[in-house]
């Protein structure tokens, strides 16, 4: 039994809920990324004898050419249907998208919280970008900050400041700007760098990173961008970036932390199917969901015939 299964306690219905756009990224192809997922998930979840249920799937509007508002739009409207499902004593779990549907789904959930939220961030990047520090202007670059609060440009609207940064801790992280790591210093945000993951091992670091998300907390949450896979593992990312977490490595440091009561939402996003020509991003990432929201691996065969049944 691995470290996080001794920790279970009861299985919550999942709410599989999409965010499907890609204004954010790099690949705008990342917005297809929940019809595909989203249908392997659940015939996943079928097979551990979890209930799941089908909630909204959120796209822009072809009419909105306004970036900046049409991700602040679907943020809101994400963020009204994770509360819900939380509300509801459901368990979101959100798939995107590109990583600024992060804003979405974090608000949401602490909308829905009583008390302080913790948040474990698996990515190899720090995502703590402001629109007045970012290189490119990506939104996906910017959505921990707005989570911390950090905001240089009120225009955006999308600062929430819904996170302690006592409380958040980054895991595997291997390519960031200057401006990022000193705005997560000078908060005190704990960042698990990617030679410090492969120096101690994921499950050890996961470990630690648990202790700071629920220590004083009323509920935390997880978010995984699959980016922090090795691209050997997850080649079809938005913005893949050498090394990286070994897929199955990621999966067993997970393994059952869906049956934790005060695991209030999860989320896994920057798929791209247009790049995953062989499947194995999307084998990698209904693995690592599998295993966190039903434990061990042992149906992996089930979930590849999956995966390749739905890109034949």
């Amino acid at each position: 039994m691995g470290l996080l299964e001794q920790a279970v306690t009861t299985r919550r219905t999942i709410e599989i809920i999409g965010a499907a756009w890609g204004l954010g990224g790099a690949d705008p192809s990342c917005a297809d990324a929940p019809g595909v997922l989203a249908p392997l998930l659940a015939q996943r979840l079928k097979e551990c004898g979890i209930e799941t249920r089908a909630g909204p799937v959120l796209s822009p509007s072809r009419n909105e050419r306004r970036r900046e508002l049409a991700v602040s739009k679907l943020c809101g409207l994400l963020a009204s249907a994770v509360a819900d499902a939380v509300r509801h004593g459901r368990l979101p779990c959100v798939l995107g998208g590109d990583h600024s549907c992060a804003g979405g789904t974090w608000t949401g959930v602490a909308r829905a919280t009583r008390g302080e939220l913790g948040l474990i961030w698996i990515d190899a990047h720090m995502d703590a970008h402001t629109p007045g520090t970012s290189h490119t202007g990506r939104l996906h670059g910017m959505p921990l900050a707005w989570l911390l609060g950090q905001d240089d440009d009120p225009l955006y609207g999308l600062a929430s400041g819904v996170v302690q940064p006592g409380k958040v801790c980054l895991i595997g992280v291997r390519s960031y700007e200057p401006e990022e790591e000193a705005r997560l210093e000078r908060l005190g945000v704990r960042v698990f760098m990617m030679d410090e993951v492969a120096r101690r091992g994921v499950e050890e670091v996961f470990a630690e990173a648990l202790e700071i998300a629920t220590s004083g907390t009323a509920a935390f949450g997880m978010s995984i961008d699959l980016d922090a896979v090795a691209p050997e593992d997850a080649p079809g990312v938005g913005t893949p970036v050498a090394g990286g977490i070994a897929a199955h490595a990621l999966a067993a440091a997970l393994a059952g932390i869906g049956g934790r009561d005060a695991l209030a939402a999860v989320e896994l996003v920057e798929y791209s199917p247009r790049a995953d020509r062989e499947a194995r991003a999307a084998h990698a990432a209904i693995t690592i969901l599998q295993s966190a929201l039903c434990g061990a691996g042992e149906h992996a065969q089930v979930v590849a015939d999956a995966v390749h049944r739905q890109h034949a």
